[in-house]
């Protein structure tokens, strides 16, 4: 389980930073914290959201998406490992 806290969210921005992807805080008419844009690598999170709500949206995508593990260190690789294992044990 991942803590709450701006390490945390630090830590999955990175993740997907490394994975070719941009994060951007903004505003808008959000049903959830966080969405992917179609055909790009663009993932915004609602900036109204609370940290909860933060990580628990870039995990989710996370989880969704194809990350190239050759792009990725290996603390992120096992961070990234961890996020995907907590799915199989929900």
């Amino acid at each position: 389980m991942l803590t709450n806290t701006n390490h945390t969210l630090d830590k999955l921005e990175n993740l997907l930073k490394c994975s070719g992807y941009k994060v951007r805080y903004e505003k808008g008419n959000f049903k959830t914290g966080a969405c992917l844009l179609q055909n790009s690598r663009m993932i915004v999170v609602n900036k109204f959201s609370n940290l909860e709500s933060k990580i628990q949206s870039l995990t989710e995508l996370i989880r969704q998406l194809e990350v190239d593990v050759k792009t990725l260190d290996d603390k992120q690789l096992a961070f990234f490992q961890s996020i995907k294992q907590t799915e199989l044990q929900l």
